[in-house]
């Protein structure tokens, strides 16, 4: 049976392509270790959606399996190698500033294991599909030279510049500052670029923007829309850090995504790279984002917005989907940000709230 082996399988993206690639008849082999719920606390933990995958998915197993160590990690390959056609790795350290506090830790989750799995992947598979869920932090803060103008809402870019309609893959990565998260993710992504070039394996780096839907485990350093959902409909205060809450973010619908892993699964192209991202269809900033939340909810959100911005963090970023769409023409975004929005609400009142 063709076998889909995918890291952080709880999260956001690895459980979205859990359901994706069981529903195309894979046997999915998820490995997910709940180590968010130790970056970000008991309420980002991805348990409820490990549950929910083994209820739910016939042909799904799952193994509790920490990524940074090889001897764990072996003997799953050596199972499932023969049959194993595509790897997704989506498991990360995912926040700026968590990575601070324990830089080793980040760089072994973020760097390491992703060697590790690439190395794994040439020895028992190497014809297998081997995608990465980059970051937007790869850029570091260059985006932020950019000349952009302030507005009643937002900062935003004159229709006339080269990048109105988002950050292509030739903006350079270098001499910026990154965060020791996006220095990490950094280091993966050009090790997964090596392996596509250097031994001509099926890999592939996507530069996500904000990911966001339903299935996020948001907490307050990691998953925007998410815990600003949650915020809203709980009465929780929310922060925002720096920009005026003006600062602008790209967001695509985690099933959008997974559906552009398929596009390029089944046309793979060897060290490929693609900022993928809600692009100009999908993007807004924080000020937007609290309206839209609070249309939806129809609550006030209690915030309050301090002037020191994180280190590193973009005041503006929209991803180009040129390239990629036009590698993959027929892959489409069928969320809107507002649908998206809404989903992230009508899935969680009960988990959130305790109301039907």
């Amino acid at each position: 049976m063709d076998t889909v082996l995918i890291t952080g399988s709880c999260g956001l993206i690895g459980s979205q392509a859990v359901e994706f690639f069981a529903a195309k008849g894979f046997r999915v082999v998820g490995i997910d270790n709940d180590f968010r719920s130790y970056f970000f606390g008991p309420e980002a933990s991805t348990q409820w959606m490990k549950d929910e995958l083994q209820k739910k998915i016939k042909h799904y197993e799952h193994k509790n399996i920490d990524i940074r160590h090889q001897d764990g990690l072996e003997p799953v390959f050596k199972q499932y190698g023969k049959d194993c056609k595509l790897i997704i790795h989506t498991a990360a350290q995912p926040s700026h500033d968590w990575a601070a506090r324990e830089p080793l830790t980040d760089f072994s989750i973020n760097a390491t294991a992703t060697l590790i799995l690439l190395e794994l992947t040439r020895r028992y598979c190497p014809q297998a599909v081997f995608i990465f869920t980059s970051t937007n932090k790869v850029y570091g803060d260059r985006p932020n030279d950019l000349p952009l103008k302030e507005t009643p809402t937002r900062w935003e870019l004159d229709k006339t510049h080269p990048y109105f309609e988002g950050i292509d893959e030739k903006m350079s990565i270098d001499q910026s500052k990154h965060s020791l998260f996006g220095a990490s993710k950094a280091s993966a992504d050009i090790l997964v670029q090596e392996y596509g070039r250097y031994f001509g394996m099926k890999t592939v780096c996507f530069r996500g923007g904000c990911l966001t839907g339903p299935k996020h485990s948001g907490a307050m350093l990691h998953g925007f829309l998410s815990y600003l959902m949650k915020c809203c409909m709980t009465g929780q205060e929310y922060t925002i850090y720096g920009y005026k809450g003006k600062q602008v973010r790209d967001n695509i619908h985690s099933q959008d995504l997974v559906n552009a892993f398929y596009h390029y699964y089944q046309n793979p192209r060897a060290g490929e790279v693609y900022n993928i991202g809600g692009g100009r269809m999908n993007n807004c900033s924080m000020l937007e984002a609290i309206a839209l939340c609070e249309k939806i909810t129809g609550k006030k959100l209690k915030y309050t917005c301090v002037n020191e911005a994180r280190s590193g963090d973009h005041i503006w970023y929209i991803s180009n989907l040129k390239k990629f769409s036009g590698h993959y023409p027929h892959w489409k975004q069928a969320y809107s940000l507002e649908q998206t929005l809404a989903e992230i609400y009508e899935m969680n009142v009960s988990r959130w709230t305790g109301t039907k």
